[in-house]
């Protein structure tokens, strides 16, 4: 078979010249196919005649015959591999005489000639360029080998005629620009910043990771408090912060059911605390609540989150729990803090939710599908009181992920990174970056590592019909649901992040929660005596 080289110049001439173009005798091989041909043909007319009863006669003949019309083939194709080479050929010795036009120093450019300009200036008339793609019909046009060229790229956007008709064309990277979207399409939801190409580097936008700070643009006119039960400590400090709030503030004040009326049970002065009466005024509560407080633990500000199906007012988190991560403040300080926040501006931390939602297999319809659940920490599927291996299908955006064996999965937000997916063995991650840790919980396998998924992806987990047994999910530790064969749960970011009220900001009250919570990385000091390097 023949075989071709073509080596290129580029537009300014770099490069191997002495472009070839060549075939290993292309017109004998055409005339050994040819002879062949006419052989097969000689052999099949000198054969006598064959008997009908002959098979194999007869299967030799077919024979024959195929081989005959494939070495016709083979001709016609070697004719049609030597036309393409020509036209080949012929176009890149017109583009090569095209280029050697360029090349000619007819006018300089900017008191340089063309060839200095190549090697001095280049790099600096090559950024201002722009690349234009030519229309066809008024569409535009795919970028080919016979349309767009090194050539093809124009100074400042136009053709810049000297006076003598020379134009000066300068070769340089290609601007363009990429943006965000959820599944191939560009929505509102998941709109994310534009990255830039320049000059050959990629620079992103800021980031809506980066420190948020909230500044009040008319004051707060209402609070709800939200406090951890069973707790003496608890029940004093909120009959003081809602006398406060109430008398120096100037502030109203919404509370629990439960904690109204532990309220009067103090004082009957306390009449002027609101509340609610069923889950309906709930809903209700966002566009009425400026600012919520919670006084207690992470629990507590779970609780509080889970209070709205929707947006979320900011949250300041007071630390009166056993551990928290999310709950910079002290109390002993209630009333600078209070007074800093009211006042503004405060920097806050954005944590994602999950929204879930269970598809059972029984359903027929979409109305039968199950309302959302939104989760500040985690969704946990496991075998409950089964003794079976849970059986899990995961699906990440449609694609299989992978098959759970084992006691269970963590779905869980960046927030919750340092809850019960630490413990079993994910990662912490700073809340405000954007993702699903994707955790199992004691696989039956010793390659099977957590995983960080990104914060557009749709996650599937569904029990598949071989299962032994069922499976449990559970919402933030509570609202425990049954999993039958067939039925999936699904979750993704949801669009209503929760923002709590940072002590200092965001980055350093998340390394001083793991400090102080974990004692992360805490060990003895190695002494400076001893063994040194010499």
């Amino acid at each position: 078979m023949s075989t071709y080289k073509l080596n290129y110049t580029d537009s300014f001439g770099n490069g191997d010249a002495n472009t070839s173009l060549r075939s290993s005798n292309p017109e004998n091989g055409f005339s050994d196919l040819s002879q062949s041909e006419k052989a097969v043909q000689e052999l099949l007319t000198q054969q006598t005649p064959m008997q009908a009863t002959d098979d194999h006669l007869i299967e030799f003949s077919e024979a024959l015959r195929t081989v005959a019309k494939a070495l016709r083939g083979s001709a016609e194709g070697k004719a049609l591999a030597q036309a393409e080479a020509a036209e080949w050929k012929r176009r890149y010795e017109l583009e090569r005489s095209k280029n050697q036009d360029l090349l000619l120093p007819k006018a300089p450019l900017n008191g340089v000639c063309a060839d200095e300009s190549n090697s001095k200036g280049m790099d600096h008339l090559a950024k201002s360029a722009r690349l234009h793609v030519q229309e066809n019909n008024g569409k535009t046009g795919r970028s080919s080998l016979e349309r767009i060229c090194s050539h093809d790229v124009l100074q400042d956007g136009e053709a810049n005629n000297s006076p003598n008709g020379c134009n000066n064309k300068l070769k340089r990277k290609a601007s363009f620009k990429l943006s965000w979207g959820c599944k191939g399409q560009a929505n509102d939801q998941h709109k994310k910043e534009i990255v830039s190409f320049e000059s050959g580097n990629i620079t992103t936008a800021d980031r809506s990771s980066k420190q948020i700070s909230l500044t009040w643009e008319t004051n707060p006119q209402t609070v709800i408090i939200f406090t951890k039960p069973n707790s003496t400590s608890v029940r004093l400090l909120s009959v003081e912060m809602v006398r406060w709030l109430r008398d120096h503030k100037g502030l109203n004040v919404y509370v629990e059911p439960r904690v109204k009326a532990e309220l009067l049970s103090e004082s009957s002065s306390f009449d002027f605390v609101q509340t609610w009466e069923d889950d309906k005024e709930i809903s209700l509560l966002h566009p009425k609540v400026d600012l919520v407080i919670t006084l207690g633990g992470d629990g507590t500000v779970l609780w509080a989150a889970s209070m709205f199906k929707g947006p979320v007012p900011p949250i300041v988190p007071f630390s009166m729990g056993s551990l928290g991560f999310m709950t910079p403040f002290h109390s002993e300080q209630y009333r600078d803090c209070l007074e800093a926040v009211l006042r503004g501006p405060i920097s806050i931390t954005l944590r994602h939710r999950l929204q879930c939602h269970i598809i059972r297999d029984k359903a027929r319809h979409d109305y039968e599908t199950e309302e959302n659940t939104l989760v500040l920490n985690e969704v946990t599927i496991d075998r409950g009181i089964s003794s079976y291996l849970t059986n899990l299908e995961c699906y990440c955006d449609n694609s299989f992920v992978t098959c759970v064996q084992g006691d269970g999965l963590i779905l869980s937000t960046t927030s919750g990174s340092t809850a019960y997916s630490l413990a079993a063995g994910g990662s912490m991650v700073h809340p405000q970056v954007p993702g699903i840790l994707f955790t199992p919980i004691c696989p039956h396998s010793l390659s099977f590592r957590p995983l960080i998924l990104p914060d557009h992806v749709t996650v599937r987990v569904q029990v598949p019909f071989n299962s032994r047994s069922s499976a449990w999910v559970s919402f933030d530790g509570k609202g425990r649901k049954q999993l039958e064969a067939g039925d999936a749960l699904v979750c993704s970011i949801a669009p209503w992040p929760v923002s709590t009220a940072c002590q200092v900001e965001s980055t350093h009250d998340f390394l001083r929660s793991i400090h102080d919570g974990l004692h992360w990385n805490l060990r003895k000091t190695q002494s400076s005596d001893g063994p040194r390097d010499t």
